[in-house]
């Protein structure tokens, strides 16, 4: 019972914690009104890799619960990129990303190959966003978008993630 009440907990705390996880950075890019230090390649990749196991969590019939941060921070992810394309005055490439996420979505399950092999270059995908954003960081030289809280949230969902598995 103790092992049960403890993986609720932590499932429960990964939500807690996924439900807020992009506000620090959602709230410092409205307070700078820019998006300097984010990257948008880092977005994005974070994006398609959060999309691909999303799908693929559905695909295979997960249960609800096993993929439930995922939509409430790709919701976060896509304000996100909205606001960085409205800082950078690029709002005409938000509809080509909207179809080109909604395109892959749907040919992610046109066969059962392909879906797994996204899933498999999800852990890469995964590591090249944090890579982008490291890079973005180094060049701007500003991580003040990007705070310790939100990399320290982020942390500790892979970690419990990893723990509840």
């Amino acid at each position: 019972a103790m092992a049960s009440t403890l993986l609720a907990l932590a499932h429960w705390s990964t939500w807690a914690v996924c439900a807020v996880i992009k506000l620090p950075q959602l709230a410092a890019v409205l307070a700078a009104g820019s998006a300097r230090g984010v990257s948008v390649g880092s977005l994005l990749l974070e994006l398609a890799g959060f999309l691909v196991f999303l799908r693929y969590q559905i695909y295979y019939d997960y249960p609800l619960q096993t993929y439930l941060e995922y939509p409430i921070i790709i919701a976060q992810d896509v304000i996100l990129l909205l606001l960085i394309l409205r800082y950078s005055g690029n709002m005409k490439r938000a509809l080509f990303y909207a179809v080109t996420f909604w395109g892959g979505w749907y040919v992610l399950t046109l066969r059962k190959w392909i879906i797994d092999l996204a899933m498999n270059l999800c852990t890469f995908i995964s590591a090249a966003s944090k890579l982008t954003q490291l890079r973005c960081l180094w060049q701007t030289k500003d991580s003040g978008q990007v705070s310790a809280l939100t990399w320290s949230m982020s942390a500790y969902t892979c970690a419990s993630k990893l723990w509840a598995t």
